[in-house]
């Protein structure tokens, strides 16, 4: 293992753990807040523990058996759509807005976690493949759908709406879409390359 890898080990155990410590605090505070946007971030979180868990134990493992994973983690990063599409469903029927400053104060968190988590993984972007392209990918998206959230809670106060946190959940769907797209692309270009060398 060279030293690039074991320092990329390092760098995704730490961000798996940041990811998923937040996890349980976002997701608490979702469900005592009942806000659709900390919900699906919340979800993003705990997939993006995964995702660098699985990163840690794939380096070393050969380009062809990275890109399957990769492919694989393509799908994973659908997860928060889909519990978006749920948490939406269930505030439509209860239209009561989330507790604006609580929704502020937890976004700001995540903010700082996944800037944190984005700036760790900035360096090894283009070293593993889509694995990694995976990891950075989800933490710079997080770190924009943050603001998104901070703006929502901001937004919540004077007009007391369901609809700012609905749209940024929205917008944290479709962003999660964009980066399933894009690993994909990066894994399915990584698998045809190492094809040969199989």
């Amino acid at each position: 293992m060279t030293t690039t890898d074991r320092q990329l080990r390092a760098a995704v155990r730490l961000v798996a753990f940041l990811n998923l410590a937040y996890f349980g605090v976002e997701f608490a505070a979702a469900l005592a807040i009942g806000s659709v946007s900390l919900l699906a971030d919340s979800i993003d979180f705990l997939e993006d523990a995964a995702v660098n868990l699985l990163i840690f134990a794939a380096i070393g493992w050969s380009a062809t058996r990275r890109a399957r994973v990769g492919m694989a983690l393509a799908a994973l990063l659908l997860a928060p759509a889909i519990a978006f599409l749920w948490t939406l469903w269930l505030k439509l029927s209860a239209p009561i807005p989330p507790a604006p400053l609580a929704l502020t104060a937890v976004g700001i968190g995540a903010l700082a976690v996944n800037l944190t988590c984005a700036f760790v993984l900035a360096r090894f972007r283009t070293h593993g493949g889509s694995l990694t392209k995976a990891a950075f990918l989800s933490a710079r998206n997080d770190a924009l759908a943050n603001v998104g959230i901070i703006v929502a809670g901001l937004l919540t106060i004077p007009t007391r709406s369901i609809w700012p946190d609905i749209v940024v959940g929205l917008a944290i769907a479709v962003m999660n879409l964009d980066a399933a797209r894009a690993v994909w692309a990066a894994a399915r270009d990584e698998h045809r390359i190492a094809r040969p060398e199989a």
